[in-house]
């Protein structure tokens, strides 16, 4: 199956992370989700959550709150709100400011996982996130002195510096085939994977990643370190917030 598919779902958002309005046909509709012909809805992954959106058919709107995944996509309508018919062509659009939010977001994280793992050697054993602030865990056994600051002041030079972000997609084969591609402490690639999307901040981190993300590091903004936390023996949980 081609990567840009998700059961009968043409994903649009793998491609162009920046389309916001794509037109599409309804191919399963029910008040638990709507399976359209394409879709451009990030269906949440990787600690991103789902986009949120509308579908415009025949001057009726329907608000999209989320996204299921199963054999199909299934957008979930907003409780109470119409739902198009099977057949009917709607009009999409995701909306705007809070995917380029957790666009910038998903970035910011990308840096400070770059620039823990170069200064620190240590890798990633979870995250989340929501528009403009996200958690990182490592396995950090010990805090050196002065480490929140210094990360904060690491992850802003990369920003400063403008490195550009590309996303490409490689054989399974020739992706794990770059030197620490898999970032987390658990390959979260599965097996049967034939295509592997590679999102690489130019010079700083290269991973397998499915998530969207802006153009360039500077796009981000600027990445506060707001607390770390303590999760066991050996683990630390970083705060981060993103702003302009």
């Amino acid at each position: 199956m081609s990567f840009d598919l998700h059961g009968r779902t043409q994903r649009l958002e793998l491609s162009d992370q920046n389309l916001r309005a794509f037109e599409a046909v309804v191919l399963e509709s029910t008040p638990e989700g709507i399976v359209l012909s394409k879709s451009a809805f990030y269906p949440g992954g990787g600690g991103q959550p789902a986009d949120h959106g509308v579908l415009l058919w025949q001057g009726v709107e329907t608000r999209i709150v989320g996204v299921r995944k199963g054999d199909d996509l299934h957008l979930i309508p907003a409780e109470g709100d119409p739902i198009p018919p099977v057949g009917t062509v709607v009009e999409a659009a995701v909306a705007d400011e809070r995917r380029s939010a957790l666009m910038r977001t998903h970035s910011g994280l990308h840096v400070l996982c770059g620039v823990v793992f170069r200064d620190y050697g240590s890798l990633v054993t979870g995250g989340n996130m929501e528009p403009f602030s996200a958690r990182m865990d490592f396995n950090l056994p010990e805090v050196p002195p002065g480490f929140k600051e210094a990360v904060e002041d690491a992850c802003n030079a990369e920003i400063t510096a403008d490195r550009r972000i590309d996303v490409r997609v490689l054989p399974r084969s020739e992706a794990f085939a770059i030197p620490d591609i898999i970032r987390t402490a658990t390959n979260l690639v599965p097996d049967d994977v034939e295509d592997v999307r590679v999102v690489d901040i130019v010079g700083l981190d290269t991973q397998a990643d499915g998530g969207t993300h802006v153009a360039s590091t500077k796009q981000i903004g600027r990445i506060k370190v707001a607390k770390i936390e303590s999760k066991g023996r050996g683990f630390r949980r970083l705060r981060i917030t993103i702003s302009d």
